[in-house]
């Protein structure tokens, strides 16, 4: 079987269900709250372990949150630093609004971490860390990455740059990259890849029941992706099977309340 590892970042998420997000001054109690391990890295990893039944993931993070991700199957080898906090309001159009409170925190390179196991790995996803640990995922066979970890990634050959094709921001650092495929995610209007001089689209997925909740859909999508190219599969394939990964999270509560789609 393949082998899969995440390198990046893991928020603590208090997540919030409203009816809508409050006006200016308005006080609105919400219908239900929980708590959760999350954050781009940190669902990915999740979802891949899900997939693979294994993953590895090189973060940092406190041991709360690393104790949380290992009981959703997820090899947690952490650098002992303070958890990212995030809040998030979940309405009834499923949609998610996000606040983060603190610093991105990220792996270093200097961490003791186990980097050199990262080049026997068929695929890495990378949302952070510092230059030296971008350069330790570029070992594995398969380098995928988000372009909010540019600064980090400058000078490094991507496989294949996983984006929002709506994120100005997202785009305008992903212009900065070296990458062998593109693949830009556009919502419930599926998505472009670009793979040299070969270009395409992809049909967003039905979710598989209602829409409950958007968070971590973006993350699953980039999971489902990372787990195809693992396999081999050509592009074309992998950003269908990424949706319907993306599709899949939609239809839960949280990042983790559905199941993922069968290969």
């Amino acid at each position: 079987m393949p082998d899969y590892a995440v390198v990046g970042h893991v928020e603590w998420v208090t997540f919030a269900q409203v009816p809508r997000l409050p006006r200016p001054g308005e006080i609105l109690r919400a219908q239900a709250t929980f708590d959760e391990a999350a954050g781009g890295g940190g669902v990915a990893a999740v979802q891949l372990a899900r997939l693979a039944g294994a993953c590895t993931f090189l973060t940092a993070c406190r041991a709360p949150a690393a104790a949380r991700l290992g009981e959703l199957g997820v090899a947690v080898h952490a650098a002992d630093r303070p958890t990212r906090r995030a809040f998030t309001f979940v309405d009834d159009a499923a949609e998610r609004t996000i606040t983060v409170l603190d610093e991105r925190v990220v792996p270093h390179g200097s961490d003791p971490l186990p980097w050199d196991g990262l080049a026997s790995c068929d695929a890495v996803y990378f949302t952070g860390g510092d230059a030296a640990a971008a350069r330790a995922a570029r070992a594995a066979r398969r380098l995928v990455a988000t372009p909010r970890a540019y600064e980090s990634l400058r000078g490094v050959e991507i496989d294949v740059l996983v984006l929002s094709g709506n994120d100005r921001d997202e785009v305008g650092w992903a212009d900065g990259l070296s990458a062998r495929h593109r693949v830009l995610t556009d919502g419930d209007r599926g998505g472009r890849w670009m793979a040299g001089e070969r270009e395409g689209r992809w049909a967003a997925a039905a979710p598989p029941g209602p829409p409950v909740d958007a968070y971590g859909c973006g993350d699953s999508f980039a999971a489902g992706l990372t787990y195809a190219l693992g396999r081999d599969e050509p592009l074309e394939r992998a950003v269908e099977f990424g949706a319907r990964c993306g599709a899949a999270c939609l239809s839960g509560r949280g990042p983790y309340g559905a199941p993922l789609p069968r290969e």
